[in-house]
């Protein structure tokens, strides 16, 4: 894997009540909703629309790995902030590095791994040129 450690990209959401548990805070799993949206808002801000990757390139990013530090609860009506980072890039990978935070405060901690594969067959491919290119230059 090359070095990467590219530009923060950020995407707000707002915590809704049916992301909320019993106890009025985020449901741990909802965390990993938001952060898989702030990816996808990550790659549509290069210009790559999930569905051209997938249609056209033939490709889709799988998750592969994450780990996850949680720091201190979300509630409801906050309006959270997912930074997401490329730290690394390879062949048929990538590792993110994001964060949940509310006011500038952390609240999640993740690094995720993920895998780049055939959209027909699900097996590991290379990322496209283009795509890494594009992905490495921010």
């Amino acid at each position: 894997m090359a070095a990467v450690m590219s530009e923060q990209h950020g995407w707000q959401v707002r915590v809704y009540y049916e992301d909320t548990d019993s106890g009025g805070v985020v449901y741990h799993s909802n965390y990993l909703n938001f952060m898989e949206r702030a990816r996808t808002e990550w790659l549509r801000a290069l210009g790559f629309e999930q569905t051209y990757l997938k249609d056209t390139l033939n490709i889709i990013f799988v998750v592969h790995s994450m780990t996850l530090g949680f720091k201190r609860p979300a509630k409801f009506n906050d309006l959270l902030v997912v930074t997401s980072e490329l730290e690394k890039s390879g062949y048929g990978s990538l590792v993110f590095s994001q964060k949940i935070t509310l006011d500038g405060q952390p609240l999640v901690q993740a690094q995720v791994k993920l895998a780049c594969v055939n959209a027909l067959t699900f097996k590991p491919t290379v990322i496209p040129k283009s795509v890494l290119l594009k992905m490495e230059s921010v």
